[in-house]
């Protein structure tokens, strides 16, 4: 399997999992479990996903066996769930999902994945990234954020309709871009752009709770931007 599969099947995985799987489809699951069919819609979006990733009917069997591995990877997770133990059991279930790609990629035959593309192995890595530091970051911060809660009186203000979620994202793909074209001064001037129109509001309304949130979610958000820009530019010399 080349490298380019490889960080196609990761995509694929990525797109599936935070891209096309809605907040209603995840209720339903999490409420009918093994009888929900959200969960075998879900399977089989993955299943078509991994088809397109490797595009070869010969393997038609790495889509099944990721299919097979999502359902019972997933189904394990929603009977294990409970409200203590959410934000641990979201992050081992994509370790999990991840580790079946993984798998596949290190003990099958490489014979057998020949194929040619013109788009460099560089590109995908590049667009892995750039979904990586989206949507699946967001719902992981924001899984992670479960174990402080704000009551509204604590934000002092009124916000935009996930403003902050955009804000993340934007922010993310900035670093990522600046690390990966080695401009660090600019993530530097971006940070502390953000701590005079952020923080200034957030001094004023003295709320030490709120302004803690900030800074950690901040501060996490940067710094996986900035490792996934460092991680990009050790995968492309490779």
């Amino acid at each position: 399997m080349t490298l380019a599969i490889l960080v196609k099947l990761l995509l694929a995985h990525l797109v599936g999992d935070f891209f096309l799987q809605t907040t209603k489809s995840v209720k339903s699951k999490e409420k009918d479990k093994l009888k929900s069919t959200a969960l075998y819609i879900h399977v089989l979006i993955h299943g078509a996903l991994a088809f397109v990733a490797v595009w070869d009917v010969a393997l038609w069997y790495i889509p099944l066996m990721i299919m097979v591995s999502h359902l019972l990877i997933d189904a394990g997770k929603l009977y294990a769930t409970n409200k203590k133990n959410k934000r641990w059991l979201f992050l081992a279930d994509q370790i999990a999902h991840i580790a079946v790609i993984f798998a596949l990629f290190s003990f099958l035959n490489p014979a057998m994945f020949s194929f040619d593309i013109e788009v460099p192995a560089e590109f995908w890595v590049f667009v892995l990234c750039i979904v990586f530091l989206t949507a699946p970051i967001s719902i992981a911060l924001k899984i992670f954020f479960t174990r402080w809660k704000l009551d509204p009186k604590d934000t002092g203000f009124n916000s935009l309709k996930n403003a902050g979620n955009w804000i993340g994202i934007i922010e993310r793909l900035l670093v990522f871009i600046f690390i990966i074209a080695g401009q660090f001064g600019a993530v530097g001037f971006l940070l502390a752009a953000k701590s005079v129109f952020r923080f200034g509001d957030l001094n004023r309304e003295e709320n030490m709770k709120l302004t803690e949130y900030v800074l950690i979610g901040t501060l996490l958000s940067f710094g996986i931007a900035i490792l996934t820009g460092l991680a990009f530019q050790q995968l492309i010399t490779l």
